[in-house]
């Protein structure tokens, strides 16, 4: 009798034997791009993939370490303080007229908001939103 693959397997076999384009091995094996990016990247076949559910230890540029397993919507407190720590840095990038930092400090609280509100905690959730919201309209060139 035949063992079934797992999806895991059948992800690595696939790209090992040739097929590296990540939608393609995703359709192939009913899987969802991210899952096939996370398979191969924990599997040491794959680096420079992100996506909303790339893991934090996947650094993504050079301000990823800022907020590596520093942020979190375990509860609200949690949300608080990780909007903390963004209005902290995107601060110091705008003082330093950063705007690459500023951007990611956007683009992280987009993906937790994101994740949060995926994981059925909108309190949680609307924190990171609020936070982004209040911040989308800064250094607006000024209406001629």
């Amino acid at each position: 009798m035949q063992h079934a693959q797992t999806k895991k397997t059948q992800i690595i076999s696939l790209y090992t034997n040739g097929i590296n384009d990540i939608q393609e091995l995703a359709t192939l094996t009913e899987s969802k791009p991210s899952y096939v990016a996370t398979v191969l990247q924990d599997s040491g076949l794959l680096t420079g993939y992100f996506d909303l559910y790339t893991h934090s230890t996947h650094p993504m540029n050079v301000y990823s370490q800022l907020f590596r397993q520093k942020l979190g919507f375990k509860d609200e407190a949690t949300s608080r303080a990780g909007v903390h720590l963004l209005e902290h840095h995107y601060r110091l990038f705008a003082g330093e007229k950063d705007r690459a930092g500023q951007h990611h400090a956007l683009s992280v609280a987009l993906t937790m908001y994101d994740r949060a509100r995926w994981c059925g905690k909108q309190k949680e959730a609307d924190i990171y939103k609020n936070w982004l919201l209040s911040h989308l309209d800064d250094d607006r060139e000024p209406a001629h």
